[in-house]
């Protein structure tokens, strides 16, 4: 028991968003084992507020092409959930110093004027991974279910992680929420909640070997006793 809790531990430690990958395809069958181990994770009083699209070949390259071409135009965003900030000072900070830590890791100039464009597409085009992945549920939900679902991400991503694959959850894919549903089908009725890529990391890549840096524990945690 104590080394299959060590085994969990180094696969929570380990985990980072892969941003690079092999253009070779997950196996559907691996693919629905890791799904199937997200589906454990917990849930207020067991409602499972969460469903899921998974898209690949043609249609994935069909549906980057048309995310890349909104950006490309600059059509305006419309998102299901309200874009995050103003941020307060202690995690706009973490932002910062990750997104120069990461420029500097990867040869990156933050500073460009197209850079943000750029970065947008890359997410649109899934970094080059085979799958995508889009989380959803239903609008009439509780925000209190948005935490529910953000767990059963992270669950996901262990275990792809466990299965020697990479994933990256990415905001900048449901920028466009109406244009992802209408393409992938999914009801009005829903509300987008996280794009995902997913596939075997290019570990190669400088962009899959960083891993952001994390506040230690005595930052965040007062021990009263």
């Amino acid at each position: 028991m104590k080394g299959e809790s060590m085994d969990a531990i180094e696969c929570i430690v380990t985990r980072k968003s892969i941003r690079k990958f092999l253009p070779g395809p997950v196996p559907k069958e691996i693919l629905r084992e890791v799904i199937a181990a997200a589906l454990r994770s917990p849930s207020y009083l067991n409602t499972q507020p969460w469903e899921a699209v998974v898209v690949s070949g043609a249609k994935k390259d069909a549906l980057a092409e048309m995310l890349a071409g909104l950006i490309e135009r600059d059509a305006p965003v419309s998102s299901d959930l309200p874009k995050p900030g103003p941020w307060p000072a202690v995690n706009d900070a973490r932002i910062k110093d990750n997104a120069a830590k990461r420029a500097q890791a990867l040869g990156q100039n933050n500073s460009a004027p197209d850079f943000r464009k750029q970065v947008r597409i890359a997410n649109s085009r899934f970094y080059g991974a085979p799958h995508g992945i889009f989380l959803y549920q239903d609008t009439t939900l509780p925000p209190w279910s948005l935490m529910d679902i953000g767990g059963f991400a992270q669950t996901l991503m262990l275990a792809a992680h466990a299965k020697g694959l990479g994933a990256v959850p990415q905001g900048y894919l449901t920028e466009y929420s109406p244009e992802v549903k209408a393409f992938l089908g999914i009801p009005e009725s829903k509300r987008l909640v996280l794009g995902m890529s997913i596939g075997y990391p290019d570990l190669s890549a400088p962009a899959a070997k960083y891993q952001s840096p994390r506040a230690s524990v005595d930052e965040i945690v007062r021990w009263v006793e």
